[in-house]
């Protein structure tokens, strides 16, 4: 379930919201380097299906927010793709990208989110939202790489929420203006009962949703509001787990890697067309070879049969018992119904409906690819966004 911990040499840290976590009963666990609720006294089960019904409420301020600034926008866009493949100088405002930092072998450093502010004053201004047990190399990284007239501001002040669900734009919509307008991966600037916040429609559970930044002295009163409201109940990282694992989505230092490559890891997609032509970011070579005669591995679904969940770590074998891969991520599927995971598998195996086997306790567990995601995404995509 965890991303990478951070070194357990350091201190363990604290959300704003640590607090009102307590009181409302959550079990609270180290992740990466902070103490966050793991789930609430009614489950995880419950947190999971609520989530998908109506609309639930995740603290993330554990992520790394930024910024990059400089002249003007093409400046910018061009400093963050000598990093990442995707798309930035064609990034119109108010859009919003997901994006990898690449090493020199094409392997994955991260995965973040880059929007480009709607605000005349901010042309030359990106923001990015990294990893936790991340951010620090992060920002180094990308410190130490970046041009004269470029630089990078942390934006450590600021705390972040997400809001998930069929019904969350319903809510933000009564204390948020323009926010039931917008369309899936696009940011905003507007106000929550008149505080300032940045919101993007988009999140990690495969359904409609948003995320607020907001400055975290400021934090508290959003996520009260929320609260208040009948449609919203919080919701740990153990139901955040499992609804990213049904919709299909990686979760970095266990589906992705600095050994794993974005066309290996199924991403081909966050790589636009101009960066797989032109290249000019890190791992370029590699990334090119594995577009023209695929990668040797590929990450897949996997649907295991019966009711015990395959783990991360369990190995992937043919009938006749020959390792052809690794579980990264499975567990429980509620909206599914039974088990799930994600795996990587030799290409040539990646056929939909395929059978394998699992590696369980000793026992191999009959299983069989299945497409990605494992829930239909439910994003607000809207013509033209």
């Amino acid at each position: 379930m965890a991303e990478p911990s951070a070194d357990s040499s350091t201190p363990i840290a604290v959300t704003p919201l640590n607090a009102r976590h307590r009181a409302l009963g959550a079990r609270m666990v180290p992740f990466a380097g902070y103490e966050l609720p793991v789930q609430y006294p009614t489950g995880i089960l419950a947190e999971h299906q609520w989530t998908r019904e109506n609309a639930g409420l995740f603290d993330v301020s554990h992520m790394g927010q930024g910024f990059l600034a400089g002249s003007d926008h093409a400046a910018v866009a061009r400093a963050l793709e000598a990093l990442c493949p995707a798309d930035i100088l064609n990034l119109k405002p108010g859009q919003q990208r997901y994006s990898q930092l690449l090493n020199e072998d094409g392997g994955i450093l991260d995965d973040f989110m880059i929007t480009r502010p709607a605000a005349e004053d901010q042309d030359g201004v990106l923001m990015l939202v990294v990893n936790a047990a991340c951010k620090e190399k992060d920002w180094a990284h990308i410190e130490s790489r970046l041009p004269a007239g470029v630089r990078l501001i942390r934006a450590d002040h600021r705390a972040l929420l997400a809001l998930q669900g069929p019904k969350a734009a319903e809510v933000l919509a009564r204390h948020a203006p323009g926010v039931a307008d917008m369309a899936f991966m696009t940011g905003l600037v507007t106000t929550f009962d008149g505080v300032p916040v940045h919101v993007s429609r988009s999140g990690y559970t495969g359904e409609d949703g948003f995320e607020i930044s907001v400055k975290a002295t400021k934090v508290a009163q959003v996520a009260d509001a929320l609260l208040a409201d009948a449609l919203v109940k919080p919701i740990g990282l153990g139901a955040r787990d499992s609804l990213r694992l049904e919709a299909g989505l990686c979760l970095y230092g266990h589906d992705i890697d600095t050994t794993t490559s974005p066309v290996e890891a199924a991403l081909v997609w966050s790589m636009q067309k101009r960066r797989r032509e032109e290249g000019g970011f890190p791992g370029f070579e590699r990334i090119r070879r594995e577009l023209a005669d695929g990668p040797a591995r590929v990450r897949v679904g996997l649907l295991p049969e019966g009711r015990a969940p395959a783990r991360e770590g369990a190995e992937i074998v043919t009938a006749e018992g020959r390792v052809v891969g690794k579980v990264t991520s499975g567990g429980f599927g509620p909206t599914v119904g039974g088990p799930v995971a994600m795996g990587y598998v030799e290409a040539a195996l990646a056929t939909s409906g395929a059978p394998l086997a699992l590696m369980v306790r000793g026992q191999a567990l009959p299983a069989r690819i299945a497409a990605l995601p494992f829930v239909p995404h439910r994003y607000a995509r809207k013509t033209g966004a």
